[in-house]
């Protein structure tokens, strides 16, 4: 296990990408919205996942890192950013890790692509590796949202929302609060320095907030996928995550942040003895989102575990 990442190449803040180019696809079954970087490389698929409440917007500067080797399609699961509910209504990890099954076939047909998943997308990228592993070449998982044995101070809230009733009333006073300071109370949980969040990225936050609500579904795509993931902390069975976690043979990256507020970066213990075939690293000066606020410091580890084979 690495205590800490190599000292990449840093994102140059000085220039900001734009939100990469979106576009409404409509596959068996499903409609999807998902933003496209184009490879300037070798052409490799792959396809990133967000977390709880984010969007395709949280990849777009490990995506401008990526594109010398990837051609990366950022996903909207269903239900949030302009991704459209389930038409099966299943917010579950493993009903988000099909509609990720069902656009890798539609896109890249038997061709196997990178998956990288964010907190409770990295919940759905464990269960699609597990379930459909001739699909995933590799699996990086940055703050992934699995079991642990009891809630962090400053997530303790969750459970809480996902109770029936509770969750609905504490989220419609949640929406009645301005989405920028939403956007900006977002940031400063899941960031361990929120100066590193040039203004640009916070209008971005704002206005993805912004969109958000003029969607009806909104609350029910949010609490839906927490229950979803709350019941896979309660779950027993034989496909409870850290029992899944053996049964992925891709080369798997996991990636803490010692800062993190969520997700407690001393699971990464647990993840060495849990994955056949893992690298884990902590970041010693990251929160929840370590795609978002190290890119190049993520870039970096996933070159690695990823290296080019002539």
């Amino acid at each position: 296990m690495n205590a800490s990442a190599p000292a990449p190449e840093t994102l140059d803040y000085g220039d900001v990408l734009p939100p990469w180019p979106g576009e409404t696809l409509s596959i068996p079954g499903r409609t999807l919205h998902v933003r496209h970087a184009t490879t300037t490389g070798a052409g490799e698929p792959a396809v990133l996942i967000h977390g709880l409440g984010g969007s395709s917007t949280n990849w777009t500067d490990l995506m401008g890192l990526l594109r010398t080797r990837c051609e990366s399609l950022a996903i909207d699961l269903p239900g949030f950013g302009l991704s459209p509910p389930p038409r099966d209504g299943d917010f579950s990890p493993a009903g988000h890790a099909r509609a990720v099954a069902d656009l890798i076939e539609a896109r890249f047909g038997d061709v196997p692509v990178h998956v990288l998943g964010n907190s409770m997308g990295g919940a759905v990228g464990l269960q699609l590796a597990a379930r459909r592993p001739e699909l995933v070449r590799s699996l990086t998982l940055c703050s992934p949202a699995l079991p642990e044995r009891r809630p962090r101070r400053t997530n303790v809230h969750l459970p809480v929302i996902a109770i029936p009733g509770v969750g609905s009333t504490l989220m419609r006073r949640y929406l009645t609060l301005d989405s920028a300071v939403r956007a900006r109370t977002t940031i400063n949980i899941c960031f361990a320095d929120p100066s590193r969040v040039p203004e640009v990225r916070w209008r971005e936050f704002a206005a993805d907030v912004a969109v958000r609500d003029s969607h009806p579904y909104l609350a029910d795509a949010f609490l839906g996928s927490l229950r979803g993931l709350m019941a896979t902390y309660l779950d027993r069975g034989a496909d409870r995550p850290w029992v899944l976690a053996g049964r992925v043979s891709a080369p798997t990256l996991v990636i803490y942040g010692r800062h993190d507020k969520l997700v407690n970066s001393r699971a990464a213990h647990a993840v060495t003895k849990a994955f056949p075939n893992a690298r884990v690293a902590v970041l010693s000066d990251c929160g929840h989102v370590p795609q978002m606020e190290l890119p190049g410091e993520v870039a970096a580890l996933w070159h690695d575990l990823t290296p080019v084979t002539a």
